[in-house]
């Protein structure tokens, strides 16, 4: 879990859609990143206008692999997801990806992809700068 030290901390900054390469929304957000239990798990809460999001990550010793549980107003989810060049990928599906990373400015930064016709084709981006 420490390779994912990166991610901890209160962040502000600008979620945007995309649509069809065009920004759809652009809105405030907020993410809180924390260790619980003794630092083998990470919570996320992330709230803007567009989502309200409480995620759960943790890492499986007997399969090495991470997991990232969301949990949103309408469900719930269970992804794999691996740590590789610092950065955290999250795999909903085989067409889908979400990563997790530090920017060269030092800054954090998420955002999804689609699989389609074989190129990624960018959904969303979370752009944050910490707060504390």
């Amino acid at each position: 879990m420490e390779k994912l030290n990166f991610m901890i901390g209160e962040w502000v900054g600008i979620s945007t859609t995309y649509k069809n390469d065009t920004i759809a929304k652009q809105v405030p957000a907020f993410e809180k990143i924390n260790y619980i239990l003794d630092k083998n798990v990470i919570t996320i809460d992330l709230r803007s206008e567009l989502l309200q999001l409480h995620t759960v990550i943790y890492y499986n010793d007997k399969d090495k692999k991470y997991y990232y549980n969301p949990y949103y107003k309408s469900g719930a989810g269970k992804y794999e997801a691996e740590y590789k060049d610092g950065k955290l990928i999250v795999w909903p599906s085989k067409n889908r990806k979400f990563i997790f990373h530090l920017t060269s400015e030092g800054n954090f930064q998420e955002y999804g992809e689609r699989l389609e016709n074989g190129k990624w084709i960018k959904d969303f981006e979370d752009n944050f700068k910490k707060i504390q």
